[in-house]
């Protein structure tokens, strides 16, 4: 075993996620890399030392650039806000270090764009972090429809709803400022990557995005909300499949609609991440009388269940999907072989995103390019 320094810029609700992920990912999947948690950063080097006293870093740094610089940072994680991360990536590229970052790649798509440029430059590890798509029970969905498990697939329906801005009276804040900050750019890259994952490359696409509360009470009265509560998108996937997408952050009652619904000629498959260990297959054969989908729990058969519990139907959670991406991560940079998904991954998602803008503000279907 050979132990890698890790330098971790953020400290927050997914820096707290990371720490504790660097933490865990030795025991959880015996890795030949053990991680070594070495430097934090944070918005104030009095806020990097408490983050460092509470995650069990041997240090707090002054600002990333330290961080950066620092000789016993082997691997930089980003998980600062987007408008911080292409500066801190291509920073962390150019001293020869790996990088993981949060989604979204960037603030824009230029940022994306940048971002990827230096990591294939520069040849090192690179990964951005989509963990809801780690799930045991999609990374099973996603074995079930590489082995035709459900024929030709003729419709896929994804969706992201959550609630946490559905009430009109809610002050306005940073969440509601700001194109980057919106659903499109806050929730929208998961379930696209997930899209991608499940179904390959999107051709075009026609897409709706509408702001639901236009304005929020402000410290000085109705401010008003600069960016989107929701979108939907219609979809033609390369493999010719049409498709459907929503988006929410004020769907009423959903707190992490994370889901999705694929139909094919022999059954189909049905998945929440408000039941994330569970997955409902339908398969079209047997008398009809008989029918139904089957609800099945993830267990120790399934991928990367094993190395959490050995009990079936006892689950996995949130933070274990970030101790997967971490796994992930560690085995990119001690083969030197790219590992799923890639800066070049998260680019598409911008991209995508980028085209369903274009297409609200044009009213019209759009090619979306390749990366």
């Amino acid at each position: 075993m050979t132990q890698i320094g890790i330098g971790l810029v953020g400290g927050g609700y997914m820096g707290k996620a990371h720490a504790v992920a660097y933490s865990a990912v030795g025991a959880v999947f015996n890795t030949r890399l053990r991680p070594r948690l070495e430097v934090i950063a944070a918005t104030s080097q009095a806020s990097a030392e408490t983050y460092a006293k509470a995650y069990g870093f041997a240090r707090a740094a002054r600002d990333w650039q330290d961080l950066v610089a620092d000789p016993k940072v082997q691997a930089v994680v980003i998980a600062s806000p987007q408008s911080t991360h292409r500066a801190i990536a291509e920073a962390a590229f150019a001293a020869g270090k790996p990088v993981f970052c949060e989604k979204p790649l960037g603030a824009s798509l230029d940022d994306a764009r940048a971002m990827t440029a230096a990591a294939e430059a520069s040849g090192l590890p690179n990964m951005i972090g989509f963990n809801y798509v780690r799930t045991p029970a999609t990374q099973f969905v996603r074995q079930l429809l590489a082995q035709g498990a459900i024929g030709d697939i003729t419709w896929f329906r994804g969706e992201h709803t959550e609630d946490f801005l559905s009430d009109p009276t809610l002050p306005a804040n940073w969440r509601t400022r700001d194109r980057a900050n919106g659903c499109m750019g806050d929730l929208a890259p998961h379930p696209i990557n997930c899209m991608l994952a499940l179904m390959g490359p999107v051709a075009e696409l026609n897409a709706r995005i509408e702001t639901v509360h236009a304005t929020r009470p402000g410290p000085n009265g109705p401010e008003k909300v600069t960016n989107d509560d929701h979108a939907q998108i219609m979809l033609r996937f390369a493999s010719g499949v049409m498709g459907h997408l929503y988006i929410s952050r004020t769907a009423t009652g959903r707190k992490m609609g994370y889901a999705y619904e694929i139909h094919g000629t022999k059954g189909a498959i049905r998945f929440d991440q408000e039941d994330q260990n569970a997955v409902h297959l339908y398969r079209a054969e047997g008398p009809e009388a008989a029918r139904g989908f089957t609800r099945i729990l993830t267990g120790p058969c399934h991928p990367d269940y094993l190395a959490f519990c050995q009990g079936p139907g006892h689950g996995t959670g949130y933070q274990d999907q970030i101790i997967i991406e971490a796994r992930d991560f560690l085995t990119a940079i001690e083969t030197g072989q790219p590992v799923w998904p890639t800066f070049r991954d998260g680019l598409a998602v911008s991209q995508l995103v980028e085209t369903a803008f274009q297409s609200s503000d044009s009213g019209q279907w759009l090619a979306v390019p390749a990366t």
